[in-house]
């Protein structure tokens, strides 16, 4: 079995587990009080401008690529459907509502990003080779790449608060307002190459990241949901891998996602 034909398969199976254990909540008479969801979507960066500065002390150099232009890499727009599930920019919430009535709950929110920096003139600034230079460069692979293309992957703790906005009679469909902020660790995957001269790739825990999220969240038949959310997230990254260094780097983020969701009641009953 292929790696695409596995992450599908554990994704079916997930998904049918899912709706069995709904549909023998929804049999019980009494109300729960708590709630708890997962999603599982898909995501669109904008980036701000931004410097990356470089560190080496060994070769003299403490220099920065100021005002670059880092854009992402969504995967789907190559062709739906034709890369495994977590390939292309995907997102993940996993979060429980503690107290239903007032809609407050507690969610880990996950956004595989990517961020792309090449293929730009870009001015360099700082001292190369213990001589201060302020100029510019081709920065094209393959003497010079900056990729976080498996991931700038932001992850936060999230506070989450719900307002119901519109529900039918008979209660099948509900479409509710939610507003998230949190904090978090970010976990890139840290590959570049500078002057010809390139890092040993990998993941790092790599700085922290904060944000905030408003979404629209339409629930069918109780169990299932479509959110569309807008996020804007800050991350600060140090101590990046690069050859013979490390590397800083921080910069916004505008998100637009979208999910697909199952929630459904836990803990006791509701007296």
């Amino acid at each position: 079995m292929t790696k695409k034909l596995l992450i599908q398969s554990v994704a079916f199976i997930f998904m049918l587990s899912v709706i069995h254990f709904s549909a023998f909540a929804q049999n019980k008479k009494n109300e729960r009080k708590k709630e708890f969801y997962f999603s599982w979507g898909y995501n669109k960066e904008w980036y701000t401008n931004s410097s990356v500065k470089i560190d080496q002390p060994s070769l003299g150099n403490h220099y920065g690529f100021v005002n670059i232009h880092g854009h992402d890499h969504p995967g789907w727009d190559e062709g739906l459907f034709t890369k495994a599930l977590s390939i292309p920019q995907y997102n993940y919430r996993i979060g429980l509502f503690v107290d239903k009535k007032k809609g407050i709950a507690f969610e880990i929110n996950f956004d595989h990003t990517k961020f792309i920096f090449a293929d730009q003139q870009a001015r360099i600034k700082g001292t190369l080779n213990k001589r201060t230079v302020d100029t510019m460069v081709n920065f094209q692979h393959p003497d010079f790449y900056y990729y976080l293309n498996n991931g700038a992957n932001f992850l936060l703790f999230n506070v989450v608060k719900r307002w119901q906005w519109y529900m039918t009679d008979n209660e099948k469909i509900k479409i509710d307002l939610l507003a998230k902020a949190g904090v978090g660790p970010v976990i890139p995957h840290v590959e570049n190459r500078f002057f010809g001269n390139s890092n040993k790739s990998g993941f790092q825990f790599g700085g922290w990241n904060m944000g905030i999220e408003g979404a629209v969240r339409a629930t069918f038949f109780n169990y299932v949901y479509l959110e569309y959310c807008n996020k804007l997230d800050y991350a600060r990254y140090s101590n990046l891998k690069v050859y013979e260094g490390t590397a800083k780097h921080a910069f916004g983020t505008y998100e637009m996602i979208l999910n697909l969701g199952f929630t459904f009641p836990v803990g006791g009953k509701v007296k």
